[in-house]
């Protein structure tokens, strides 16, 4: 049974991987294969013989025992487990895409703009790089890389251009969500489970992850393509006169999630409510609408238009959601039976250990460098989740902040690899093998620069 569980995982990891070439959006494949696993285990839970723990962290003792009944009991308490779990990730992304949503409905990015007054192609390569750096930090890589993009289209109106600066934000932005809790979902996952905390994680990444993005930049910056200067184009300002104010007070809010957490110590997407509930509040006053966000009235369609919170939440990227509770509730299934823990095992042995210092304990640097590579390929989502069933060290463990700098920024190899990416392929349709020919090197550099710069600073603290 362990046999066809693994083989649904991977048919479905492949249809995850190929959606562009099979033409089905990877949300169907994530669901299909998490329901189907589930279904598997549930028929055959009598032909187990363990089953792991996943808050203790340890295979349950005396599951040989039990009964069809007990077995069937502990199933659904697992399930029920991660669905929990799974649902903490999936309201703090909704709370934060909600807040973005309504800083963007008041046109708020548009004050970034503003800043941006030089023609030389060399420093606003420069301004975007800090800027995607420091946003995707706050409001995740995947918002900031759509933000500067929209921007990046507004100011430079060569296509050829753009291409070369779209590359360079995707690295940037994957670099710096990275560094903060909130910035990556992989991070997120991290940081909500446990694994690490926000002091700690910008501690140990904050510099590996600013090489990771200084190092690209800066060879970029001596390139053809960033030599002179952009032709510049007036237009018209579509801003609105609380965008500036809604754009500091939504980034402020969702900085303001961690100091919650740490403050409380209840979950973050306790914090991300409160935070999207006052920003929601100055959004409906701004918007002098008399809709509610609880309760729609049949006859205020009109004025449901005008509903900054109305809209926003309409614009939610709900299939992003709907794909990270397949594909989480998935790997929840391999790490039930023991499958992800007993691959862990066999890693630990098989992998030779490469420098004096260990990851965790046993772990190689290898591993987790073939992880952030493997996250180029295939999407990082699981790969994080499989390393929370895999390995057991404990909080803000290195192996944890390695495994988030890997994961984070290890997908800017390849424009598939990131959705920061596959974004940005979609908005400046960027061809896949243009950006392994012109970004990818630059890309891969920046990640080892980054890794390494991670294990020296491990070795000296």
């Amino acid at each position: 049974m362990e046999t066809i569980l693994i083989i649904v995982f991977v048919a479905g990891y492949l249809a995850i991987t190929l959606e562009h070439n099979l033409k089905i959006d990877k949300l169907i494949p994530a669901l299909a294969m998490m329901a189907v696993m589930w279904a598997f285990i549930a028929l055959g839970i009598d032909d187990f013989n363990t089953w792991f723990d996943s808050s203790k962290h340890a295979l349950v003792e005396g599951y040989e025992s039990l009964k069809h009944e007990g077995r069937i009991h502990l199933l659904e308490e697992t399930l029920l487990h991660h669905l929990g779990k799974t649902a903490e990730i999936l309201v703090f992304l909704l709370g934060a895409m909600t807040i973005v949503e309504i800083i963007d409905y008041f046109n708020g990015f548009n004050t970034i703009k503003t800043f941006i007054k030089t023609r030389s192609k060399k420093k606003i390569l420069w301004i975007f790089a800090f800027l995607a750096f420091i946003l995707s930090a706050i409001i995740d890589n995947l918002t900031a890389t759509i933000v500067l993009i929209s921007i990046l289209q507004k100011i430079v109106k060569k296509r050829e251009d753009r291409l070369w600066y779209a590359g360079l934000i995707i690295v940037a932005a994957n670099a710096g969500g990275a560094w903060s809790p909130i910035g990556d979902v992989t991070t997120t996952m991290l940081w909500i489970g446990n694994k690490v905390t926000t002091g700690k994680l910008i501690g140990y990444l904050l510099l590996p992850s600013l090489v990771c993005m200084l190092v690209p930049t800066f060879i970029a910056s001596f390139l053809p393509a960033f030599k002179g200067e952009i032709e510049v184009e007036e237009e018209k300002s579509d801003s609105h006169r609380f965008g500036a104010t809604m754009l500091y007070l939504g980034l402020g809010a969702i900085v303001f999630v961690p100091i919650f957490k740490t403050v409380t110590h209840l979950p973050p997407y306790v914090g991300m409510m409160l935070s999207l509930a006052v920003v929601a509040t100055f959004a409906e006053i701004y918007s002098s609408s008399k809709f509610s966000i609880s309760n729609v009235d049949e006859d205020s369609d009109a004025a449901a238009h005008h509903s900054a919170v109305h809209h926003s939440l309409s614009k939610i990227e709900l299939p992003s959601i709907l794909f990270f509770l397949g594909i989480l509730l998935a790997v929840a299934a391999l790490e039930s039976l023991g499958i992800l823990f007993e691959f862990a095992d066999s890693l630990k042995v098989s992998i030779p250990l490469i420098g004096s210092e260990l990851v965790g304990t046993q772990v190689s640097d290898l591993v987790i460098v073939l992880l952030g590579i493997g996250s180029a390929v295939i999407d990082n989502v699981p790969l994080v989740a499989a390393s929370l069933g895999m390995f057991s060290e404990g909080v803000d463990d290195p192996l944890w902040h390695f495994i988030a700098y890997s994961a984070g920024t290890g997908g800017s190899i390849l424009i598939i690899g990131s959705a920061a990416g596959v974004v940005a392929m979609g908005m400046e349709k960027i061809d896949f093998f243009w950006y392994f020919k012109k970004i990818a090197w630059l890309a891969l550099i920046g990640f080892l620069s980054g890794a390494v710069c991670f294990v020296i600073m491990r070795n000296i603290f």
